[in-house]
């Protein structure tokens, strides 16, 4: 087939006249090349964003696409949320109001009171949860 034939084929008469293809520009420095971050590095950037209005010019400025800044920004704080809940290692009772002292089944095999806490054991306890159950209520007093 003719070139010529195809143009015509092909022409969809909207007035732009059909050109060759080009190569295409890169217009950033540093784009298709993937950086490695320090952690030093992600943290000062992600503090920057913070006291920054907009995210998205920073991100232009710093070359870096938004949804990375974001990513980071998110992994910091769940760095942050665990080191806070991590910090309450120690077992917390609460105090436990009883209606009646006298106990609600017939399985209850010994009493214990320590500190002023009554623990009723049943006999089919498991042996070393007792023996927390108690040491936890001898640690609290």
């Amino acid at each position: 087939m003719e070139a010529h034939s195809l143009t015509s084929a092909l022409d969809t008469h909207t007035g732009v006249s059909l050109e060759p293809v080009r190569r295409p520009e890169v217009l950033r420095s540093m784009a298709g090349r993937r950086r490695i971050w320090t952690l030093e590095q992600k943290l000062a950037i992600v503090g920057e964003m913070a006291r920054c209005g907009n995210i998205a010019e920073f991100s232009r400025q710093h070359d870096i696409r938004t949804s990375l800044l974001y990513t980071w920004r998110r992994e910091l704080r769940y760095v942050l949320e665990a080191g806070r809940a991590t910090s309450h290692a120690e077992p917390m009772f609460v105090p436990v109001m009883a209606d009646s002292p006298k106990p609600l089944s017939s399985d209850v095999a010994i009493e214990v009171e320590v500190g002023g806490a009554v623990v009723r054991i049943g006999g089919t306890a498991k042996a070393d949860l007792v023996a927390a159950v108690i040491q936890a209520l001898q640690v609290q007093r």
